[in-house]
């Protein structure tokens, strides 16, 4: 099909809005990263006189985020796994209906998407086992929902030959070996999706960590930006270091990954 030159430029110019849309808040907290708290105060949105990196090392230690960080990366690290595994144990099942209801229970994972956070009956349930302020408590917590992989997982799922299945058990291959030795390594795309989405729903949580986590010790990354906070002034560059200190683990894990995103996101749409 071929494009007019009228409406291939107005692709260009949509393209070009949406990039401005995105890049320009990314440059304005970079420039003002790069300032002094004085130089911000006199004009916020001027250029920054001078590249200041000393800002990021006085952020970094103002924070505490060498501790925190450790931390994010022990709670991501852990819920990522933990919730990536129950996804696919969960998903295999529902996918191929080997168990009963299973369209019911599909709907059901859908339902809970949708309803609001139960922050009181999940508080009262961790105090009771003991698991309150712990990490062990807080892991748990963001394990137990599987979210959205979950649903892709199963979508992909049906897309795979249901022969592989028959095949795999005539040749004598048990259930736990089929999945992490075949059908895993069909799902690295998807799979890929599944930690990017799920790593930032971890990592970037502060509701749960101020609620759960009261020990300082305990606390993620996230916590280390309230330290910039005053109560009659806040201290916006290093502010601005800090969220580009929490962001930059991320962009390098999506860094990683983005090649597998565009398959995982359109896995499961076109069946075989």
């Amino acid at each position: 099909m071929k494009q007019s030159q009228t409406s291939r430029m107005v692709s260009y110019v949509i393209v070009l809005l949406m990039l401005a849309l995105y890049v320009f808040p990314l440059f304005y907290l970079f420039n003002v990263s790069m300032k002094t708290q004085t130089e911000y105060l006199l004009d916020p949105v001027a250029m920054a006189e001078g590249i200041r990196l000393e800002n990021f090392s006085e952020a970094w230690n103002k924070g505490n985020f060498s501790q925190y960080m450790w931390n994010s990366v022990l709670y991501t690290g852990m819920s990522t796994l933990l919730t990536l595994m129950l996804s696919i144990f969960a998903a295999f099942p529902l996918a191929r209906r080997y168990v009963k209801f299973s369209t019911l229970i599909y709907i059901f994972f859908l339902i809970s998407m949708y309803l609001p956070n139960p922050l009181i009956p999940q508080f009262s349930l961790i105090n009771n086992l003991g698991l309150y302020n712990t990490q062990l408590g807080y892991i748990l917590l963001k394990t137990t929902g599987t979210g959205i992989a979950f649903l892709m997982f199963v979508g992909y799922i049906k897309s795979v030959s249901r022969e592989l299945d028959e095949a795999a058990a005539m040749d004598g291959c048990g259930y736990t070996r089929y999945l992490f030795t075949i059908l895993v390594p069909l799902m690295k795309p998807i799979l890929a999706t599944g930690i990017i989405l799920t790593a930032i729903g971890v990592w970037n949580d502060i509701i749960g960590p101020t609620i759960y986590l009261s020990d300082p010790s305990y606390q993620p990354v996230t916590k280390g930006l309230f330290t910039f906070y005053g109560q009659y002034m806040n201290n916006w560059p290093l502010l601005a270091c800090g969220i580009l200190i929490v962001t930059l683990p991320l962009v390098v894990l999506y860094v990683a990954l983005q090649r597998f995103i565009v398959g995982g996101a359109m896995a499961g749409a076109i069946k075989s």
